[in-house]
């Protein structure tokens, strides 16, 4: 991986990452257009660190207190669910299980078949029109406060298929939001709440595949990781200023035309289902 590759994928990594859209998707897709290799799961991981880095900065007090509340609620367990931020941090680390359960039984598909453009495009598909039905039909009066276990494992759940590219953690869990009632901003904030504990887990693990003899290298790899963290910062601003107002349709518009775009090119062979093969 060149310094090129490293900068151009850093930014798609912040771009996207936070928007409905998939950046573990739009990272396989900009690979495949400009005739590189495959960045990889292990690539995609240890970038997200730097996004997530900057959520916790973003939503830095929302997070200190659901810290404080989970380790007060250590001290008597049976009342965690009586304090909404206690009931919140608990919900975020029992939403966690499903997606790490799935990814470490799935990783080798995660590696290796989930990457096929053909699949990618799909899901794009797939899930941009899932996300148009749940944003429209939504019931839309839910706020956080009204988080129950139910909705928290929901939640979960829907963050679990993010693990195959074109999903996207934030259209999966937002979407999730959505069909059970919650408003935009209160969807999209769980959800980059929820991301938080998977994303550092899987970073942190995928580490040991950098660097190696078939691996990206180390120091593109955090340019990538830092340029992330700074272009993610100001997209998490812009969005939830964005979603107080407006829709995710055009979000929607665009992923149904990307994934319509990615099976064309498949189909008259301009694009390879496995193009850029993985480092």
């Amino acid at each position: 991986m060149s310094w090129l590759e490293a900068i151009i994928l850093g930014l798609v990594q912040g771009l996207t990452e936070f928007l409905p859209i998939s950046s573990s998707a739009h990272l396989r897709i900009t690979a495949a257009f400009a005739g590189w290799n495959d960045p990889g799961a292990a690539f995609t991981a240890v970038t997200q660190l730097g996004t997530e880095v900057a959520v916790i900065i973003f939503f830095r007090r929302k997070i200190g207190h659901l810290l404080v509340a989970w380790f007060r609620s250590l001290r008597r367990l049976s009342t965690w669910r009586e304090d909404p931020d206690s009931r919140m941090a608990w919900l975020v680390v029992f939403g966690t299980l499903p997606i790490a359960i799935l990814g470490l039984l799935f990783q080798d598909e995660i590696e290796h078949a989930f990457r096929d453009l053909r699949l990618i495009a799909t899901t794009l598909i797939v899930f941009g029109i899932l996300l148009g039905i749940a944003d429209h039909v939504g019931r839309k009066y839910l706020d956080l406060e009204h988080l129950t276990v139910p909705h928290g494992i929901g939640y979960g759940l829907a963050q679990a298929l993010a693990l195959i590219p074109g999903v996207s953690r934030s259209g999966g869990t937002i979407t999730a939001g959505r069909l059970l009632g919650y408003k935009r901003e209160a969807a999209a904030e769980y959800a980059f709440l929820l991301a938080v504990p998977a994303v550092f887990a899987s970073g942190l693990y995928q580490l040991k595949d950098i660097g190696g003899k078939n691996s990206p290298p180390w120091g593109p790899t955090i340019v990538a990781t830092i340029i992330a963290f700074v272009v993610g910062y100001a997209v998490i601003a812009w969005l939830m200023r964005y979603i107080s107002k407006n829709s995710f349709l055009p979000f929607v518009v665009y992923r149904l035309a990307l994934g319509v775009l990615l099976f064309v090119l498949v189909a008259i062979g301009t694009l390879a289902p496995d193009a850029g093969p993985a480092l």
